[in-house]
């Protein structure tokens, strides 16, 4: 299968949340956002780990309040992912998490205050080496411009991220990202194009409150597609109303369709019908499910029947092609054995951890030679 991708990314300023690059060459990070209630540590920390075991680059926590910032300080003790911290009005609550160490500022500069709130802010950040994303929302739009455009427009996006970045020119602070986020897919896709042609920061993309699980995840799917085939984006969040986890899952199966992560297995599968040998949707159910914890790319093609079968198989890492009276097993697009209805995915799963676990060895040897 083609390993890279044909897109060409747009050119972005590097800057580092934690030891997470973003923008310039670094890959594009996936990243969600808890939503238990903050001041609950173990729940929060819980969450967070969890975020950390499918991968997840980057955790942002919202923090409304003081004691949310004194519980981010025992939340940022027990795990190792980078932080960000969500913060709005308060500029004494960015000074806080700042102590704490946080790795990111999630904070509009326009409402933090009088100029001098906002010096003391990006002071902290600039003497702690912390970044600050600035965070324009259609639902959170500043009146004036809801008045001068009616509506959240791309170009209305637009001028309030260029207020907000205008701060942070004159205040000589240049370390930030931008996300210019909308429910509506051609709202938010109109404006990151706009702004990507006016700045040189990093772009986080999102549709936000795209939805439930389904719906939310076709919608970013689409939105973000677009913009990441146009080269644009460095970091992205999924919004969903769902388990943040499933944020992280949909993210990298975004960027893995585009060739820009790999990460963990690339399946293949025929959605099924009357010609095939075994039942697929069964089986691509539980191989799921079983094979959540790989991490290490790997394509695997899953086809019920000879017809588009052993052109996926010859395609892939490991592929299954169905026939009468047995199936037949394809190893680096070489036909390997049949196997049989009976024990398939013990089969499949057994085979596909004996790939990785060979490729994790030849890739340790690599490391060692070096």
């Amino acid at each position: 299968m083609q390993v890279e991708s044909p897109i060409k990314r747009r050119k972005s300023r590097q800057i580092m949340v934690g030891n997470v690059p973003v923008g310039g060459d670094a890959p594009i990070s996936v990243q969600s956002m808890t939503n238990t209630e903050t001041c609950d540590v173990a729940a929060t920390v819980g969450q967070i780990k969890q975020l950390e075991e499918v991968g997840a680059d980057i955790v942002r926590v919202s923090v409304p309040s003081m004691d949310a910032a004194e519980a981010f300080a025992a939340i940022r003790q027990q795990v190792n992912v980078p932080l960000i911290a969500d913060i709005h009005f308060d500029y004494r609550i960015a000074l806080k998490v700042a102590e704490h160490g946080v790795d990111c500022l999630r904070i509009n500069p326009g409402n933090i205050g009088r100029e001098e709130r906002v010096r003391a802010v990006v002071d902290a950040a600039r003497d702690r080496n912390i970044p600050i994303r600035i965070g324009v929302n259609a639902g959170s739009l500043e009146k004036d411009l809801q008045k001068k455009y009616g509506e959240p427009t791309p170009a209305a996006l637009v001028e309030s991220a260029l207020r907000h970045i205008e701060i942070l020119d004159r205040l000589d602070f240049q370390e930030f990202k931008v996300s210019l986020k909308a429910s509506d897919v051609f709202t938010t896709v109109a404006a990151y194009r706009l702004l990507a042609a006016q700045i040189e920061q990093p772009l986080h993309l999102g549709i936000t409150e795209a939805g439930a699980f389904r719906s939310g995840t076709v919608k970013s799917s689409i939105g973000l597609g677009m913009l990441l085939m146009d080269g644009i984006g460095d970091t992205l969040r999924v919004s969903l109303a769902a388990d943040p986890v499933q944020e992280i899952k949909v993210g990298f199966d975004i960027l893995k369709s585009l060739k820009l992560r790999a990460k963990g297995i690339n399946f293949v599968a025929c959605p099924s019908c009357s010609r095939q040998n075994f039942d697929v949707i069964k089986t691509m159910n539980e191989l799921e499910v079983r094979l959540e914890d790989i991490t290490t790319p790997l394509d695997v093609a899953v086809i019920g029947c000879v017809v588009n079968g052993p052109g996926e198989a010859r395609e892939a890492d490991i592929g299954l092609t169905g026939g009468s009276p047995n199936n037949l097993l394809y190893e680096d697009g070489k036909p390997s054995y049949k196997v049989t209805n009976n024990g398939l995915v013990d089969e499949l799963e057994r085979k596909i951890r004996e790939k990785i676990a060979q490729r994790q060895a030849e890739e340790a040897n690599t490391i060692i030679k070096v």
